[in-house]
Formats: structure tokens, sequence, C-alpha cells
């Protein structure tokens, strides 16, 4: 059995009561924990699920009141740090930058990466790894791209090569500790391996520089390890990632604070606090810049823009402001502005008021976005290449010449990144020797013939063995994706809370697209003012480093979903339906009550919580176990509903401390949860010992 003292209504912060308890011998699939929807007269609450080995093992015993549902929670432990490093884990490139906690106001970036493609600056590697035949890790990034093109066709095909994996944990609806990454040799590893072994080349390639650069003798211990992710990103994939932290060493589940997961389009936002105008290119602006007249003033600040994120380039040591930049100062408390983070994978949305005089962040509307990233301008080239040259052809290469398929996405790569809205002249891309062999022996044709066949006349076959496409060609490649993400930016924009948004950041990777560019200034510019940083695809690895100095500054954030537990309430004839009569000792009970603990799109201030208390069912008990629901909605009734669905659970080990509690006394565990920070937390203490129980929330077991 088991008693709890919960809010009034739906667990909004109300100081009504109502006392619940449980019958341990209920059928252990019946994940619930229940409560009296009035508030004033008893109800009762089920268990979590118990074991199947052992159907006793985890059962609930009466709740026992707890003081508030509402207030701030405990300190979790704390080990002191001496410098903060951000790892910005990209969907098409990664990095690291760090910065000195007696020295704040330095950020530095990570040493330039060997290898790298001609014109492209290396302030980040590729996010691609290389695992040997056994499975061994060998390299990371240009390293292992370039070692990947250099086996031989026959020997690569048991090498196992990773790239732009981060987009299928994004993509994943059952994401679990067991989920696999497919290689492009068609074999599998379990993904939370790959991950760690990216994580933990960035953990020994930062402290090496470290203890290089300040001839100082630091270890993992000595740092705040900051992991960026997509503020769209659910629980179970940001669990997901400190699991694979843990696993390469970044930190530990005894000292969880060692590590903090930042969202990428807030420490965007974090970054352009900081920044001076002169740090700053406006799309929208008329004014004279560089010598360019105000005839053209997009296609100027195009190049303002290009020329000024060329010279940021050649340093790595960046000087923050000690307090905000000149944006920020002329801003008033209320002002609201979107960070457009525009990733290689995913297009991420976030919506800021500034709070004055203290400059801290408040979230207006839940974080939004989707798989809208520059990967998709190459999902559309590879589908181009299906159309002329056969998706039988194109599947059957992968397999067939993995490393001249990774060869061909690369000149791509770098033949994307000098599309513009007012090239005039073709775009030449080289095809690899063994595609244009293979696709002989293959077809029995060349690709040549291929190519005159094509309906279309915008791609050709150029005298130098290449793929010549006409500007409209790659207008269309960006067209679907930058689609997209204007429509998704002009659906935020009509939510109510986002009205009079004065300004429009655009960050990100794919920001540096003069296209993208082009099409969110010319849909949004006479709105609002469209600024990008000038240093566009490091902001939010800056502003990374910056939320590891302060994780506080971002004060209130929006619950991206309903959570809450299953409840009994007392069975309301002609209002509750007949197929959830419970009767339990002579009373009606309705079972599957909705009981919820913060609600979608409700702000949550940094450091509430709510809290419940719960009660063991027997002596000697050592494990308690809670199911924990969520929805998209706000009108949940029932956990039986369509939109509702189980995605984790609550874990509460006791210790022996039943000499503490006699039987005449119920033994309290008072449970603390956290929905106001990047992730949910959980603690735990003992009310009768006064010690701290260990408490975990896991979204990946379901």
């Amino acid at each position: 059995m088991l008693w709890m003292r919960k809010p009034g209504g739906q667990g909004n912060g109300s100081n009504n009561s109502s006392r619940c308890n449980m019958s341990a011998g209920m059928d252990s699939n019946m994940a619930q924990l229940l409560s009296d929807a009035g508030g004033e007269r008893p109800s009762r609450h089920l268990p979590a699920p118990s074991s199947p080995q052992n159907p006793e093992s985890y059962s609930i015993a009466p709740l026992t009141p707890s003081v508030s549902p509402r207030s701030v929670g405990s300190t979790p432990r704390y080990r002191p740090f001496s410098v903060v490093v951000a790892i910005d884990f990209g969907t098409t490139a990664s990095g690291y930058a760090f910065s000195l906690v007696q020295d704040p106001e330095t950020i530095h970036m990570m040493r330039r990466w060997e290898g790298g493609d001609p014109g492209v600056a290396n302030q980040k590697t590729p996010t691609s790894l290389l695992l040997s035949p056994d499975g061994s890790f060998h390299s990371l990034g240009f390293t292992a791209r370039d070692h990947y093109h250099d086996l031989d066709p026959e020997e690569a095909r048991h090498w196992l090569y990773f790239e732009k994996f981060k987009m299928r944990i994004h993509s994943t609806c059952d994401l679990t500790m067991e989920t696999e990454l497919e290689a492009v040799n068609g074999k599998s590893v379990k993904a939370l391996d790959v991950f760690a072994h990216a994580l933990r080349y960035f953990r020994k390639h930062a402290l090496k520089e470290l203890n290089d650069q300040f001839a100082i003798a630091l270890d993992t211990d000595d740092v705040r390890w900051v992991i960026t992710v997509p503020a769209i990103w659910k629980q179970p994939a940001k669990q997901f990632m400190r699991e694979a932290a843990y696993l390469a060493g970044l930190a530990s589940r005894e000292y969880p604070e060692q590590l903090l997961i930042a969202l990428e389009p807030e420490a965007a936002s974090i970054y352009c606090r900081k920044l001076r105008l002169h740090q700053l290119i406006e799309l929208s602006g008329n004014e004279v810049t560089n010598g360019y007249g105000p005839d053209n003033p997009v296609v100027s600040s195009f190049r303002q823009a290009r020329e000024q994120l060329r010279r940021s380039r050649q340093s790595r040591t960046f000087l923050m402001e000690s307090g905000v930049g000149d944006l920020w100062a002329e801003m008033e408390t209320g002002d609201r502005y979107i960070v457009a983070d525009c990733g290689g994978g995913t297009v991420d949305l976030t919506v800021h008021q500034i709070e004055q005089p203290q400059g801290t962040l408040k979230e207006l509307y839940k974080a939004s976005g989707g798989p809208y990233g520059a990967v998709g301008v190459d999902l559309a080239f590879e589908k181009m290449l299906c159309q002329i040259f056969g998706t039988d052809y194109i599947e059957r290469f992968k397999v067939k010449r993995p490393a001249a398929w990774v060869d061909l996405m690369i000149a791509f790569e770098a033949r994307k990144r000098t599309a513009s809205p007012k090239r005039v002249n073709p775009l030449n891309i080289s095809l690899p020797f063994s595609f244009i062999d293979y696709y002989r022996k293959y077809k029995g044709h060349s690709v040549e013939t291929a190519l005159k066949k094509n309906s279309s006349k915008l791609v050709k076959w150029s005298s130098q063995g290449m793929l010549r496409m006409t500007p409209e060609a790659i207008a269309e490649l960006f067209q679907p994706t930058v689609k997209q993400v204007v429509l998704h930016i002009e659906n935020l924009m009509q939510k109510p809370e986002v009205c009079g948004v004065k300004f429009l950041f655009l960050v990100g990777g794919f920001a540096e697209s003069p296209i993208l560019q082009q099409a969110v200034q010319r849909s949004f510019g006479n709105i609002c003012r469209v600024i990008i940083p000038q240093d566009v695809g490091l902001t939010i690895l800056k502003g990374a480093v910056l939320f590891g100095l302060d994780p506080t500054i971002v004060r209130v954030r929006r619950s991206p979903l309903t959570y809450g537990v299953g409840v009994l309430n007392r069975f309301v004839e002609g209002k509750h339906p007949k197929g959830k009569l419970l009767v339990k000792d002579g009373t009606q009970w309705c079972t599957d009550i909705f009981d919820k603990f913060v609600s979608v799109d409700q702000s949550v201030a940094l450091g509430e919580v709510v809290q419940r208390s719960y009660t063991p069912a027997r002596q000697g008990q050592r494990k308690i176990i809670i199911n924990i629901y969520c929805s998209g909605q706000d009108d949940v009734v029932y956990i039986s509903d369509p939109e509702v669905r189980k995605c984790g659970t609550i874990s509460l080990e006791l210790s022996d401390t039943d000499k503490l509690s006699p039987s005449k006394h119920r033994r309290e565990i008072r449970t603390t949860m956290q929905f106001g920070d990047t992730e949910i937390r959980v603690t735990a203490v003992d009310m009768i010992s006064s010690q701290s129980v260990r408490a975990s929330i896991d979204f990946l077991s379901n």
C-alpha cells in the first residue's frame, strides 16, 4: 500500500492534498500511481510495474504527505573544476573549445585539424569515424575520411566507416542502449559504442592540447564538459548522449554535474548576447558596407558576411565582453527574438526574451524544428543521381564501392559550399573513375549516354569528365530544404507568444549558405531584423563554453511535453467509463487517470521542482520503480488515451535503514523532479535518516 500527498487539480502548485494507496497484489502491468481529483477525499495510488522475476520486489506502500508540490531542488554532488571544455557534436562537422575558469572572458578554439579540403577553413573536423575490421577505434575526422579514401576498394569493404550518424539518434523513435548504427559497408555496431569512440577522441585531444598549451597537469576530473544537442531532441536522445559520455570517460554517475547537456540554439543565444555591433551582420540592412552601395543591399551584406567569416577564422582566441554586447544593451525588458540554428542535420528554433537588468534569458515557446538541415541538400543530390543513373545502380555502387561513394559526396560538399543565388556559371562536380567504370560494367553503356537520355536539361556531361550543373539545377537541390526552413519559421512567428519579435538570428553551419540567407531575408526582412554572427559556424560552440561557465543564464524554459503518472480516482458514475472501474475493499476506483506533473509548453523556472513522497510496501524492500507517461497534448485525461505513451521510469534504490524506521512509522522517500533544466532530473531523500537515496530516471529502457 502507498499514500501520497499531491497538489490539487493537475499538479499546478495548489496546496490541496489527497492521500493515495495501492495494492501490492494488483496486476504488475498496471503501472500507475493514483490520486483524488477533488483533492479532499482519500484516493488510491497503484505502484509502477513489478519485476517479472519477483512481482513483490518493487512494490510501493502508502505515500506519506509531502510538504509542497513545488520548491527549490536539493543541491547535487559537486566537484570543483578548472576549465570548461565544450564539444559541438554536429551532424556533418564537430569540434571543441575551452575556457579557463580564471579567465572566463577568453574562449580558445581547438587546434586546426590536419587534412581538410582546399579552400575550407578547418575550425571543425568532419563527424566521420573509422573503425578497424575488428571493430577497434582507428581515427576520426579528416584522418578517418582520408584513410578510408586511400584503402583498396576490396579492403575498404571490411572497414567500418560512419558519417552523419548523429541524425540516427534524432530519427529513431525507439532509441535504446542497444540501438545499432549501420556503417557504409552495411555492417552494424552498437550506436552507444560509436558515439563513445568519438567523444573519447575529443576528450583525449582536448586534454592533450590543454596540457601542451598551458603547461599544467590537467585530467578529466579538472574539467566541466559540455556536449551540445538539438533543442528538439527528446529525453531519450539526451540521455543517450550522457550515457555515451560516461562510457567515454568524460564524467561519471557519481558526479553527473561534471557533464552538462547544452541545447544548441540556447548556446547560440547565450553567445550572441556578448557580441559587439561589428561582430554582427544584418542581412536586411540598407547601409553602404565594404564599398557596395544600396543598389543590392542583400548581396553586399552576403559579401560582408563571407569576408568577416574568413577573417575571424584566422584567430583561435576570442575575447568576450564582460557584460552584454551592444545589441543587448539597447534591448528593453520584454524584447523577444528568435534563434534559428540551421545545422547539418536539423533546424532548431528557440524564442527568447531578455530579462533586464540581470541579462538572463526566458524561453517563450517550446523548442521546435525538424530534419531540415544541410543534409537535405545532399539527399536531393543523391535523388538526382538516382533519377539519372537509376536507383538500383546507386544502391549497388554504394555497397560495392563504399569509399568511392564517400569521395563523390565529398566532391559535392565542396561545390555545394560555393553555391550562391547570384551564380551565373555552371557548377562542375567530379565523378570518381570507379563510378564511371562500374556504371559501364553494370549498365552496359556510358554515364554520358545516361545523361543524354535524362529528360532534364539542367545537368549535362562535360568534356572534362564531370557533371555540369546549371545554377537552376543547384537551386532545385536547395529549394525543398530551404522551403521547409522558411515555412517552419513562418509557422513559429504566427504563434501568439512569438508576435512582435525584434530579431531573427541565423546560426549554424547551414546558415553560411547565401541561398538560405537570401531566402530568409526575403521572407522576414520586412518583419524583423535578420542577423548572422560574424563566426556563424562557431556560434554554438562558443556559446556552449559560456553555458558551461554559467548554466543559470537561461532562467525559464518551456516544457516540450506533458509529463505525469497514472493514478486512481474515486469512480464517478456517468463521468468515468465502466471499463476503468476497479473495486478494492468495497471502494470503487477509476483506473488510468493521468496525474500531471508539468504541462506541454508550460513555463518552468530553473530550480523549480515537483515533489512526491513514497514509502516501501514492506520491511527490507530495496527498490521502487514508478512509470512516467508523456503526451504532446495538454488536455490528457487517461494514460490509455491514444496520444499518451509510457516514456520512462523513476528508480529509487533503498538502503537498509529499517532499523531507523520502526514498523509504527512509515518510511518516507521524498522524490524531487526538476523540469526546468536541459534534462529532467530526479533526486530523493529518506526523510527518517535525512540521507540521500540513489534516484535515477531512465528514458532508454522502454
